[in-house]
């Protein structure tokens, strides 16, 4: 479904704080993976998913999904098939904007515009039965300003918003890390549901090891720039937090930590 292909990226080219994060990588997610990544900071988690959805664009290799090279197409674009929730929860809603204003402007993504009202209200109920699989309340909130919600509550309404159109990959940026624990295990309760009802297939960086093992079929640990651990099937069902903190320990042996 998607590839990268002989990634190069290289970020601050040409000075003295030149770093090659990226050289010759290569990694394929099948349809219906649910793939959790993991590693340290600069290990490439965030980048490879800024290339996967056009944030940023390699220096040299290619980007291709469902067959198509879609290395040179803009963010904006990619957003019809791709749906990303960052780890600001107000980075995928509206705060000036209520409840139903932020899921009636996400319903009509990749519609033209014209004289209409934006807001359909016969598609009010279809919103409100979206948002009760949050188990928070927010059906009974439409009104309400998306700024006035807590953090939980808005990024569970990211969540929805994002998955809301027929989308063919999930990306979540670290989606659960502002979160206090109680949000985030709800937040990855409902992402879970989501992802199987509507057979997702899932890209999620997360800093929460237990996440990465309880959650999806396939596990992937990044260590500069490269995949140094790729997990699915019974082999990922098997696997512990001690096993993910084992390689964490082996890796930074080697690099002299």
């Amino acid at each position: 479904m998607l590839e990268l292909n002989n990634i190069v990226k290289t970020f601050n080219a040409g000075t003295v704080d030149e770093n090659k994060l990226f050289s010759d990588f290569t990694f394929h997610v099948n349809s219906d993976d649910f793939i959790s990544v993991v590693g340290s900071n600069g290990s490439g988690k965030t980048t490879m998913l800024n290339l996967v959805c056009g944030t940023m664009s390699p220096d040299l290799g290619s980007v291709i999904f469902d067959g198509k090279d879609i290395s040179d197409i803009s963010e904006y674009k990619r957003a019809k098939f791709i749906g990303r929730v960052l780890q600001d929860p107000k980075m995928g809603t509206c705060g000036n904007l209520t409840i139903l204003e932020n899921m009636a402007l996400s319903d009509n993504k990749n519609k033209p515009f014209g004289l209409t009202p934006i807001i359909n209200k016969k598609r009010i109920d279809h919103y409100k039965s979206l948002l009760e699989q949050c188990g928070m309340g927010l059906e009974n909130r439409m009104g309400v300003k998306v700024g006035s919600l807590s953090g939980g509550q808005r990024q569970a309404l990211a969540l929805i918003i994002a998955t809301m159109t027929n989308i063919r990959l999930l990306v979540l940026d670290e989606h659960t890390a502002a979160l206090d624990p109680k949000s985030s295990e709800t937040l990855m309760q409902i992402t879970d549901k989501i992802v199987k009802e509507k057979h997702l297939t899932t890209l999620m960086v997360t800093h929460n090891l237990r996440f990465a093992v309880e959650y999806g079929n396939r596990l992937v640990m990044m260590h500069s720039g490269n995949a140094v651990m790729d997990i699915s099937g019974e082999e990922k069902a098997n696997t512990q937090i001690d096993d993910i903190l084992g390689k964490f320990n082996e890796i930074s042996i080697e690099v002299g930590n």
